[in-house]
């Protein structure tokens, strides 16, 4: 089976501040991105893997490539614990990002298809360059 290749990536101009989130599929060719006017690069990281989630099919593999490593690790380590303890961190405080981190669980919960994958940022890596791009079109753009 073939596996499909997501590139997400999140950014914010000022932290916080006018953000973009972007995913892109180079084959099959696939893209969307959006703006935030005012958040964060977290929040943005966040975002694009949610959406690219929502656009995937349940009996096709896929892996995910982020650049943040909040996002990676945040899904294949951290969230294990954060529920275990009623989603608060390992100081005890609830976990920033909460509505976005219960999202991503529920769907990372009904994908067993999907591999996670972090990547260095601004790598030459097509994907990932292009996914950059989106997002920070989507911040200028104001879309």
């Amino acid at each position: 089976m073939t596996i499909i290749e997501y590139y997400t990536d999140g950014a914010c101009h000022g932290n916080p501040g006018p953000g973009g989130w972007a995913f892109c599929c180079l084959d099959p060719i696939l893209e969307k991105s959006g703006f935030e006017k005012h958040t964060t690069n977290n929040r943005m990281e966040l975002m694009a893997v949610i959406r690219s989630f929502e656009t995937m099919e349940k009996n096709k593999k896929y892996i995910i490539y982020t650049d943040s490593q909040y996002v990676y690790k945040g899904i294949t380590e951290w969230r294990h614990s954060w529920k275990k303890n009623g989603w608060k961190n390992s100081k005890k405080r609830v976990v920033e990002n909460l509505d976005l981190w219960k999202r991503l669980d529920e769907l990372v919960e009904c994908h067993e298809n999907v591999k996670y994958q972090w990547i260095r940022g601004h790598n030459g890596k097509e994907g990932n360059e292009k996914a950059d791009r989106l997002a920070n079109e989507a911040i200028l753009s104001g879309k």
